[in-house]
């Protein structure tokens, strides 16, 4: 790999690494925040919901930048406004703080989009490593956003707005890395005919689509309410912390390899389908025994997921036939995806309180395991937008 290549790929993996820590790194900080910022509960919760809706709502803004401005500069662009929005909501008062978050998610949900689409354009023969590449060091990103930010104000003495103000210094470290390229003789605006009718016209969009938002539910279930189901169950509340940190590392390694070996192959389908099958395997275990070996029920449920969310970027990365039909499919999987993510833990909640247990919930989400198998199945087959299939 020549100097350039390995420079872009770092780039890249630099980039990746900026896609959730803002997210991430709410949740272990958001008492500190409420009492701060003197926010209800429910003020406190519309933190991560605004972030959500903008990651879902902003995603199709990407495709149009990129054909404006190219995907390398709409990347750039991304960094900045992310460091933007991190430093806006550590400013004083409840709008800055709600604003800052919706600015730093519309960052993350046009890079979201974009990702797939600059691994196409610059790595077309090499889509299934990259993809493997750059989807680790987004959980990777995740994990460390929500691990780090607690020591750091333990090592730094910050409070809450010191330590979210230090996201901005990786995406401003990214941006800097990323200038050359994005100024470089491959930063080109995408031309052509605009793809997004014959993308919304594919059954193939659509099956993606279902698929990539059935998988996130699932993931999303688990993120919000696992560590809950696991104190319900009489673990200890550093236990099940450590539980879900287990499944996150095991996620890594699967986003790392998955793709490798499931991109050799015309057809994804086993691939998608094992995943399914271990993800629904860990939904079954912490049904039915929660608390008996729960360290083996997270390496499963981290192979499962880690493996479906690699899977996902990898497959809207394969189906179309170049970098502006990429950019146009992952607008639509991942803005309607996030969607029906964001109602997975809603209603999983929901069931949880009108039937007082989490029996009727997890048995509910298994059939969102069930159904992601059933789109997977679907997703996973060989096919091209673009020639066929349209």
């Amino acid at each position: 790999m020549s100097l350039r290549s390995a420079l872009l790929v770092a780039g890249m993996v630099l980039a990746a690494l900026n896609l959730r820590p803002a997210i991430a790194g709410v949740a272990p900080l958001l008492d500190e925040i409420m009492k701060d910022v003197g926010l209800t509960p429910s003020g406190g919760g519309a933190i991560a919901t605004v972030m959500v809706i903008c990651l879902g709502v902003f995603g199709p803004v990407a495709p149009l930048l990129a054909r404006r401005i190219g995907l390398d500069r709409t990347l750039l662009a991304g960094l900045l406004v992310l460091g933007l929005g991190v430093v806006l909501r550590v400013l004083d008062g409840a709008p800055a703080l709600y604003v800052g978050s919706a600015v730093a998610a519309t960052a993350i949900a046009v890079m979201n989009v974009i990702m797939p689409g600059i691994v196409k354009q610059h790595f077309p023969h090499r889509v299934n490593l990259l993809t493997g590449v750059y989807s680790s060091a987004i959980v990777g990103g995740a994990a460390a956003g929500s691990a780090l930010v607690i020591p750091l104000e333990h090592v730094t003495g910050y409070d809450w707005r010191g330590v979210s103000a230090l996201m901005a210094v990786p995406a401003l470290a990214a941006a800097l890395l990323w200038l050359p390229q994005a100024f470089g003789r491959q930063a080109v605006p995408q031309q052509g005919p605009r793809p997004f009718r014959a993308i919304l016209r594919s059954r193939v969009t659509w099956q993606v689509t279902a698929w990539m938002g059935l998988q996130s539910a699932s993931f999303y279930i688990m993120l919000t309410w696992l560590p809950k189901i696991f104190l319900d169950a009489g673990l200890p509340a550093d236990q099940a912390g450590y539980l879900l940190g287990l499944s996150a590392l095991v996620q890594v390694a699967a986003t790392l390899g998955v793709p490798v070996l499931a991109g050799r192959r015309p057809s994804q389908v086993p691939y998608v389908m094992a995943a399914g099958v271990l993800t629904g395997a860990a939904y079954l275990a912490v049904l039915v025994a929660p608390t008996t070996v729960p360290w083996v029920w997270m390496i499963v449920l981290g192979i499962g997921q880690g493996a479906s969310f690699a899977l996902a970027l990898l497959i809207i990365a394969l189906r179309p036939a170049d970098p502006a039909a990429v950019t146009a499919l992952s607008a639509v999987a991942q803005t309607v995806g996030y969607v029906i993510a964001a109602l997975g833990p809603l209603l999983f909640g929901y069931l949880g309180e009108v039937s007082g247990g989490w029996t009727v919930p997890l048995l509910a989400g298994l059939g969102v395991v069930g159904l992601q198998l059933v789109t997977g199945w679907f997703a996973g087959r060989p096919a091209t937008l673009g020639k066929a299939n349209l």
